[in-house]
Protein backbone atom coordinates (compact mmCIF):
# COMPACT_ATOMS: atom_id res chain seq x y z
CA UNK A 1 0.00 0.00 0.00
CA UNK A 2 1.37 3.41 -0.93
CA UNK A 3 2.19 5.91 1.83
CA UNK A 4 -0.50 8.33 0.57
CA UNK A 5 -3.16 5.62 0.86
CA UNK A 6 -2.00 4.73 4.37
CA UNK A 7 -2.29 8.37 5.46
CA UNK A 8 -5.74 8.67 3.85
CA UNK A 9 -6.99 5.56 5.67
CA UNK A 10 -5.60 6.88 8.96
CA UNK A 11 -7.28 10.30 8.52
CA UNK A 12 -10.63 8.74 7.62
CA UNK A 13 -10.42 6.41 10.61
CA UNK A 14 -9.63 9.36 12.89
CA UNK A 15 -12.51 11.43 11.50
CA UNK A 16 -14.88 8.52 11.97
CA UNK A 17 -13.72 8.12 15.56
CA UNK A 18 -14.24 11.83 16.21
CA UNK A 19 -17.76 11.89 14.76
CA UNK A 20 -18.92 8.88 16.77
CA UNK A 21 -16.81 9.54 19.87
CA UNK A 22 -18.49 8.97 23.20
CA UNK A 23 -17.45 10.31 26.55
CA UNK A 24 -17.10 7.68 29.26
CA UNK A 25 -17.98 8.24 32.90
CA UNK A 26 -17.63 5.83 35.81
CA UNK A 27 -19.91 5.81 38.84
CA UNK A 28 -18.34 7.52 41.83
CA UNK A 29 -19.73 5.63 44.88
CA UNK A 30 -18.46 8.17 47.43
CA UNK A 31 -20.79 10.84 45.98
CA UNK A 32 -23.68 8.57 45.00
CA UNK A 33 -26.64 6.81 46.61
CA UNK A 34 -28.69 3.91 45.29
CA UNK A 35 -31.70 3.98 47.58
CA UNK A 36 -35.10 2.36 47.88
CA UNK A 37 -38.20 2.64 50.01
CA UNK A 38 -41.12 0.32 50.74
CA UNK A 39 -44.24 0.87 52.82
CA UNK A 40 -44.94 -1.41 55.77
CA UNK A 41 -48.07 -0.95 57.85
CA UNK A 42 -48.15 2.78 58.71
CA UNK A 43 -44.45 3.49 58.10
CA UNK A 44 -41.87 3.40 55.36
CA UNK A 45 -38.67 1.37 55.39
CA UNK A 46 -35.77 3.01 53.59
CA UNK A 47 -32.52 1.41 52.57
CA UNK A 48 -29.63 1.60 50.18
CA UNK A 49 -26.87 -0.42 48.56
CA UNK A 50 -23.37 0.75 49.42
CA UNK A 51 -21.25 -1.24 46.94
CA UNK A 52 -21.87 -0.74 43.23
CA UNK A 53 -20.18 0.16 39.97
CA UNK A 54 -21.22 1.29 36.54
CA UNK A 55 -20.40 3.18 33.41
CA UNK A 56 -22.16 5.85 31.36
CA UNK A 57 -21.26 6.33 27.71
CA UNK A 58 -22.48 9.77 26.59
CA UNK A 59 -22.88 10.83 22.98
CA UNK A 60 -23.62 14.56 23.16
CA UNK A 61 -24.47 14.93 19.49
CA UNK A 62 -26.73 11.88 19.40
CA UNK A 63 -28.04 11.16 22.94
CA UNK A 64 -29.95 8.14 21.64
CA UNK A 65 -26.58 6.44 21.14
CA UNK A 66 -25.65 6.83 24.82
CA UNK A 67 -25.69 3.82 27.15
CA UNK A 68 -25.54 2.78 30.80
CA UNK A 69 -24.43 -0.38 32.56
CA UNK A 70 -24.57 -0.92 36.32
CA UNK A 71 -23.83 -3.65 38.83
CA UNK A 72 -24.90 -3.70 42.50
CA UNK A 73 -23.47 -5.98 45.18
CA UNK A 74 -26.61 -7.25 46.98
CA UNK A 75 -24.53 -8.14 50.04
CA UNK A 76 -24.11 -4.39 50.61
CA UNK A 77 -27.81 -3.80 51.41
CA UNK A 78 -28.20 -1.44 54.36
CA UNK A 79 -31.52 -0.64 56.06
CA UNK A 80 -29.77 0.37 59.33
CA UNK A 81 -31.03 -2.74 61.14
CA UNK A 82 -28.50 -5.59 61.01
CA UNK A 83 -31.01 -8.35 61.80
CA UNK A 84 -33.28 -7.19 58.98
CA UNK A 85 -30.35 -6.85 56.55
CA UNK A 86 -29.16 -10.38 57.38
CA UNK A 87 -32.66 -11.70 56.75
CA UNK A 88 -32.89 -9.83 53.42
CA UNK A 89 -29.57 -11.39 52.34
CA UNK A 90 -30.73 -14.90 53.28
CA UNK A 91 -32.32 -17.55 51.06
CA UNK A 92 -35.70 -16.32 52.35
CA UNK A 93 -35.41 -13.21 50.19
CA UNK A 94 -32.47 -11.99 48.04
CA UNK A 95 -30.46 -15.20 48.45
CA UNK A 96 -27.09 -13.50 47.93
CA UNK A 97 -25.26 -16.83 47.81
CA UNK A 98 -27.05 -17.72 44.57
CA UNK A 99 -27.81 -14.21 43.25
CA UNK A 100 -25.01 -11.91 44.42
CA UNK A 101 -25.61 -9.05 41.96
CA UNK A 102 -28.32 -6.81 40.58
CA UNK A 103 -27.48 -5.60 37.07
CA UNK A 104 -28.86 -3.08 34.60
CA UNK A 105 -27.96 -2.81 30.93
CA UNK A 106 -29.55 -0.17 28.73
CA UNK A 107 -31.13 -0.96 25.37
CA UNK A 108 -32.28 2.49 24.26
CA UNK A 109 -32.12 6.13 25.31
CA UNK A 110 -34.79 8.73 24.59
CA UNK A 111 -34.37 12.42 25.28
CA UNK A 112 -37.44 13.85 27.06
CA UNK A 113 -36.21 17.40 27.71
CA UNK A 114 -33.12 19.63 27.60
CA UNK A 115 -31.61 17.90 30.66
CA UNK A 116 -33.70 14.74 30.96
CA UNK A 117 -34.29 11.39 29.32
CA UNK A 118 -35.66 7.88 29.65
CA UNK A 119 -33.31 4.91 29.54
CA UNK A 120 -34.98 1.60 28.74
CA UNK A 121 -33.01 -1.45 29.71
CA UNK A 122 -32.92 -4.87 31.32
CA UNK A 123 -32.93 -5.08 35.11
CA UNK A 124 -31.79 -8.45 36.45
CA UNK A 125 -32.44 -9.23 40.09
CA UNK A 126 -32.83 -12.55 41.94
CA UNK A 127 -32.30 -14.42 38.67
CA UNK A 128 -35.16 -12.64 36.87
CA UNK A 129 -34.73 -10.11 34.04
CA UNK A 130 -37.43 -7.53 33.36
CA UNK A 131 -37.57 -4.44 31.14
CA UNK A 132 -37.24 -1.31 33.27
CA UNK A 133 -37.16 2.40 32.44
CA UNK A 134 -34.88 4.80 34.27
CA UNK A 135 -36.13 8.40 34.32
CA UNK A 136 -32.95 10.47 34.33
CA UNK A 137 -32.37 14.14 35.04
CA UNK A 138 -28.96 15.72 34.54
CA UNK A 139 -28.24 17.91 37.58
CA UNK A 140 -24.92 19.33 36.41
CA UNK A 141 -24.29 19.94 32.70
CA UNK A 142 -21.81 17.75 30.93
CA UNK A 143 -18.94 20.03 30.05
CA UNK A 144 -15.21 19.88 30.20
CA UNK A 145 -15.33 19.17 33.93
CA UNK A 146 -14.39 15.73 35.14
CA UNK A 147 -17.61 15.08 37.12
CA UNK A 148 -21.34 15.15 36.53
CA UNK A 149 -24.41 14.44 38.69
CA UNK A 150 -27.65 12.68 37.81
CA UNK A 151 -30.97 12.09 39.54
CA UNK A 152 -32.66 8.79 38.61
CA UNK A 153 -36.06 7.32 39.41
CA UNK A 154 -37.97 4.33 38.06
CA UNK A 155 -41.58 3.37 37.91
CA UNK A 156 -42.31 1.40 41.11
CA UNK A 157 -40.88 -2.12 41.01
CA UNK A 158 -43.12 -4.99 42.06
CA UNK A 159 -41.42 -7.53 44.34
CA UNK A 160 -43.51 -10.40 42.98
CA UNK A 161 -42.18 -9.77 39.44
CA UNK A 162 -38.68 -10.68 40.68
CA UNK A 163 -39.76 -13.53 42.99
CA UNK A 164 -38.73 -11.43 45.98
CA UNK A 165 -41.34 -12.87 48.31
CA UNK A 166 -41.13 -14.16 51.84
CA UNK A 167 -42.85 -17.40 52.81
CA UNK A 168 -46.66 -17.07 52.34
CA UNK A 169 -47.33 -16.98 56.10
CA UNK A 170 -44.74 -14.21 56.57
CA UNK A 171 -46.09 -12.21 53.62
CA UNK A 172 -49.63 -12.30 55.00
CA UNK A 173 -48.67 -10.83 58.38
CA UNK A 174 -45.74 -8.61 57.40
CA UNK A 175 -47.75 -5.73 55.97
CA UNK A 176 -44.97 -5.10 53.46
CA UNK A 177 -46.09 -3.49 50.21
CA UNK A 178 -45.49 -5.25 46.91
CA UNK A 179 -44.21 -2.03 45.33
CA UNK A 180 -40.73 -0.65 45.90
CA UNK A 181 -39.69 2.89 44.98
CA UNK A 182 -36.15 3.41 43.68
CA UNK A 183 -34.32 6.73 44.06
CA UNK A 184 -30.78 7.22 42.82
CA UNK A 185 -28.44 10.18 43.09
CA UNK A 186 -25.45 9.39 40.91
CA UNK A 187 -22.14 11.17 40.64
CA UNK A 188 -20.01 10.05 37.73
CA UNK A 189 -16.37 10.81 37.00
CA UNK A 190 -14.86 10.98 33.54
CA UNK A 191 -13.06 7.71 32.86
CA UNK A 192 -9.31 7.91 32.32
Amino acid sequence: MRIGNIIAVFVIAELGATVSAKESYKFEPSGSTIGFSVHQFLGTTRGKFTNFSGRIEVDREHPENSSVTAQIDVQSIDTRIKKRDDHLRSADFFNVEQFPRITFKSRSVKRTGPQSGDILGDLTMHGVTKPTTLHVKLLTPISETARTRWSVTTDPITRRDFNLMFAPATESISGISQTVTINIEMEAKRAE
